[in-house]
């Protein structure tokens, strides 16, 4: 086999390699709104795991499953298998989530 044929393909794998990770940073990019407020963060974030700092000290990981006016519902919470949270959204200090891969 010619070296050529392994070079073509594996530079055309670089390639696209390149391209989709550049499209996967861009769709991970937040840019913050000037009038964002919790309840629009989370509501941005539904069915994906975050981690809620709350005014207590406490953090709660779990899925955003539903956001209200005034509460967020919290599912698969990590360390507690069996169990979900309601938590009142005036009593969080921040939101962690995940914003990329390596």
């Amino acid at each position: 086999m010619k070296p050529r044929h392994i070079v073509v393909p594996a530079l055309a794998l670089i390639i696209c390699m390149a391209g989709f990770g550049a499209v996967y940073a861009a769709d991970n990019k937040y840019e913050l709104k000037q009038a964002a407020v919790i309840k629009d963060i989370l509501s941005e974030r539904m069915g994906k795991r975050v981690i809620l700092k709350m005014d207590s000290g406490e953090a709660l990981e779990g899925t955003v499953v539903t956001v209200g006016d005034q509460v967020v519902h919290l599912s698969k919470l990590a360390g507690k298998d069996f169990y979900d949270a309601i938590v009142r959204i005036d009593k969080i200090n921040s939101v962690v989530y995940k914003a990329r891969e390596n």
